[in-house]
């Protein structure tokens, strides 16, 4: 059953519905509706419930929410203001201070979060008047909030690993050990260009007058210790018990969202206002999540149905491609497809297609999911859908424009690219750590 001359013609329905202006979900889900009517005329309803009911049924989908509370309730609890204080006490007097400050808490609440709307507005907020105040360039602005932002896509615990993992049917614990050591490299990278940028061009990022930074070096500590140490400590349960095999991901993300709540107990910031608000904007992602999931794998199944899988094999198998021209042709496309979609809806089409043949091919899943993901993090930066670019509109200064937020960013891409490209030709950089899990 199938027909590949339909299953050819949704992707281009699809892109034409989102270039109308049809929210993501619902181009998936209507596309998904019109061909699965051809495919199965009367009986098309009830065969897509079938795969509501697969995602519904999902047990590590259950993870979601709980990581989205855990991160709305670090959001919430006021360790943020305390961590850039932190940041810029030690960081302000380098070139470009600010800017790794900002980097540096972005990094951590990535940790915290997986959310990188949430990492960047919340840091944006507290980071763009600071560095307006110095005169730092606009571009060197942008790049840094909306950079450090996209970094929720890599560092645990992210949501993208986690849909990314359940797609590909790879360990989460796997999946989370193998993006430490790339996620590492990338806040590196990150933060050597802004210091390299900011070393060459003062007028870029100055650095933070000592007057303003002026404090004893046991109150600095106190601040750091007050500030990170939790932060930290709660993350590296979270992420620690999964990767050693203690708890399954649903548990362990209940663990942090329990420990996000002593934590804003403890910062006395603990009310019901601050719950119902943790409690709303996790519904409100959680919803918004779960329907590009339910869109994405009614278009999965019903483009397999008619026969894309086949059709994209034989064009593949027609291509003789070796493993490596298949690895940067699969890379090529999630980038590509990065310009006009989302990541849930790259991971939720591409992966089950894809993931067959580079198992076929004898490529090891974890090590490209790696490169897959942080393909998928350079589509957060990458106009014209970057989804970074638009959060920070939304907190910008009326005096930035979006040309000088495209051009800041194309620095951190770059260094996206370098990354991907030290995991590609060294794989110990994602695997090593993969030896470890569950031990």
């Amino acid at each position: 059953m199938g027909d590949p001359l339909l299953a050819g013609l949704m992707f281009p329905t699809l892109f034409l519905l989102i270039l109308l202006g049809l929210p993501v979900a619902f181009s998936l889900i209507v596309t998904a509706f019109g061909f699965a009517l051809l495919a199965f005329g009367d009986i098309a309803p009830a065969q897509l419930y079938r795969f509501v009911d697969k995602v519904a049924s999902q047990p590590t989908f259950a993870a979601i929410p709980l990581f989205v509370f855990m991160g709305a309730m670090l959001e919430r609890s006021g360790i943020a203001a305390r961590l850039f204080e932190a940041m810029r006490l030690w960081l302000g007097r380098l070139p470009g201070g600010l800017s790794l400050a900002a980097l540096s808490m972005c990094a951590i609440f990535a940790a915290g979060t997986g959310i990188v709307g949430a990492v960047e507005v919340m840091v944006g907020m507290m980071a763009i008047p600071a560095m307006k105040k110095y005169n730092y360039s606009n571009d060197l602005i942008a790049g840094t909030i909306c950079a450090g932002g996209s970094l929720g896509t890599m560092i645990p615990p992210s949501i993208v690993v986690v849909v990314y993992a359940t797609q590909g049917q790879l360990s989460i614990g796997d999946l989370f050990a193998a993006v430490i050591i790339p996620s590492v490299l990338m806040v590196a990278c990150f933060l050597g260009y802004a210091l390299v940028r900011c070393a060459l061009r003062p007028q870029d990022g100055p650095p933070v007058a000592d007057e303003d930074i002026a404090m004893p070096t046991r109150d600095k500590i106190w601040i750091t210790v007050t500030s990170l140490l939790p932060a930290l400590g709660l993350v590296l349960a979270v992420v620690g018990s999964i990767i050693a095999g203690i708890a399954a991901p649903t548990e362990a993300a209940g663990v942090g969202a329990l420990g996000t709540i002593i934590l804003t107990l403890f910062y006395r910031r603990l009310t019901i206002e601050v719950l119902w608000s943790a409690t709303r904007a996790t519904l409100v992602i959680t919803a918004m999540v779960m329907f590009i999931v339910v869109g994405g794998t009614m278009f999965t199944s019903i483009f397999q149905i008619n026969g894309g899988r086949q059709l994209i094999q034989s064009t593949i198998l027609a291509m003789d491609l070796s493993s490596g021209e298949l690895i940067l042709i699969v890379l090529l496309i999630i980038m590509i497809l990065g310009f006009v979609l989302d990541w849930i809806s790259i991971v939720l089409i591409c992966v089950p297609i894809y993931d067959p043949l580079l198992r076929a091919a004898g490529i090891d899943p974890v090590w490209f999911a790696v490169l897959a993901i942080i393909a998928l993090q350079t589509s957060y930066l990458t106009p014209p859908m970057a989804p970074s670019l638009f959060y920070l509109r939304s907190i910008a200064p009326p005096d930035m424009s979006y040309r000088q937020m495209a051009l800041g960013v194309m620095p951190f891409v770059a260094c996206q690219v370098l990354v991907m490209l030290i995991v590609y030709f060294f794989p110990a950089t994602a695997l090593w750590l993969t030896s470890f899990v569950g031990i």
